[in-house]
């Protein structure tokens, strides 16, 4: 079923060494057999090198001399790429058999969905599980406040999450891009946005794919494992340039794609959630307040990119707002059926 459509998977990897062997046998090992595997190295320095020169027979990698940042690998990754769908992977992902082929399958609903992500469990460092499984992600969700949240982090998981979803995004950790939604939403030729150089380019890509409006599903057939290094509540244990990363992009993702509406539902907690980010890096984290001199040395640029984003949204109004809430949102979808996915072959010939 769906196994004409080509998807290539993009890795990054930067001192992966730890993970990326394993994450490579896990995608190696799928199911689904038409894929090619491209791996971008950031200029690792802890052995993730030797380990990948072990897979160059059976996979596209690619040595940066430097670490241009996660958005940046990708989407040298994905320019390499030329497959119908790409699928973003952290390298400390362990996917089950299934993975690919179920997301496949997931997007074969409708030419309007160009995300698809499934349901990672949490799993330690060592790729042991834990006593109770806990769920990662089914996706991400907006709070009014502008945080982005991963749906039923840190549940256990008791058998929830088992209907296929539109959710407004997925976790660029594990998720299904469509090739036609790439190159739709890319800005300046950039699907993932170098300004954000690490960390929340994902929820970007899921507002601006919102806004352009292509949908994102979830389902709960595809399932994999994932090791969580950030997460709330443990933000003094990340290091100081991933949480000045935290505070910048926070900012850029909102000059970019806010629209005058969205803010004049939500200005009070938006603003009171801004003045405690403000206060804190004043207070306490001084590392974190270069974000805002990059912020005020960009902001030509980065309202560029806000002209040409609203320029060509589709979205309404009142459709963006509704994914804006304190709990998850989400809108019951399809499951995929013999009958849609043979549809999809064939429009693809």
């Amino acid at each position: 079923m769906a196994a004409n459509e080509l998807v290539s998977v993009t890795i990054v990897t930067y001192n992966s060494g730890r993970f990326i062997k394993r994450c490579l046998e896990s995608v190696l090992a799928q199911k689904y057999p038409a894929k090619e595997i491209i791996v971008v190295d950031n200029a690792s320095t802890d052995g993730t090198s030797d380990i990948l020169e072990q897979f160059e027979d059976r996979c596209q990698i690619i040595y940066n001399n430097e670490n241009f940042g996660f958005a940046a690998a990708q989407n040298q990754a994905i320019r390499m790429s030329s497959g119908d769908w790409v699928l973003a992977l952290n390298p400390d992902l362990l996917l089950l058999p299934g993975f690919i082929q179920a997301l496949v399958e997931a997007g074969s609903i409708s030419p309007k969905v160009g995300t698809v992500c499934g349901k990672l469990l949490t799993m330690t460092a060592t790729f042991d599980l834990p006593d109770k499984p806990l769920v990662d992600s089914t996706g991400i969700y907006f709070t009014p406040m502008l945080r982005h949240l991963d749906r039923g982090s840190q549940e256990v998981d008791n058998g929830h999450f088992l209907k296929h979803e539109y959710v407004f995004g997925a976790s660029a950790a594990a998720a299904l891009y469509r090739r036609e939604m790439i190159e739709d939403v890319s800005i300046d030729g950039e699907f993932f946005d170098t300004d954000f150089f690490v960390y929340r380019e994902d929820a970007d890509v899921a507002w601006r794919a919102q806004l352009f409006g292509w949908k994102c599903v979830y389902t709960p057939m595809a399932r994999g494992y994932h090791v969580r290094s950030a997460l709330p509540g443990n933000r003094r244990a990340l290091p100081a340039v991933i949480n000045m990363h935290s505070v910048k992009n926070r900012f850029l993702m909102r000059m970019k794609n806010i629209t005058p509406d969205l803010y004049r539902r939500n200005w009070f907690s938006i603003t009171l959630r801004d003045l405690l980010v403000v206060i804190y890096c004043l207070a306490w984290e001084h590392s974190s307040l270069k974000a805002f001199w990059y912020l005020a040395r960009n902001w030509r640029r980065v309202l560029d990119k806000r002209e040409e984003i609203m320029k060509r949204r589709k979205a309404d109004d009142r459709y963006i707002a509704s994914w804006f809430r304190y709990h998850p949102v989400s809108i019951p979808a399809p499951k995929p059926t013999a009958k849609t996915v043979a549809r999809t072959r064939v429009a693809r010939g």
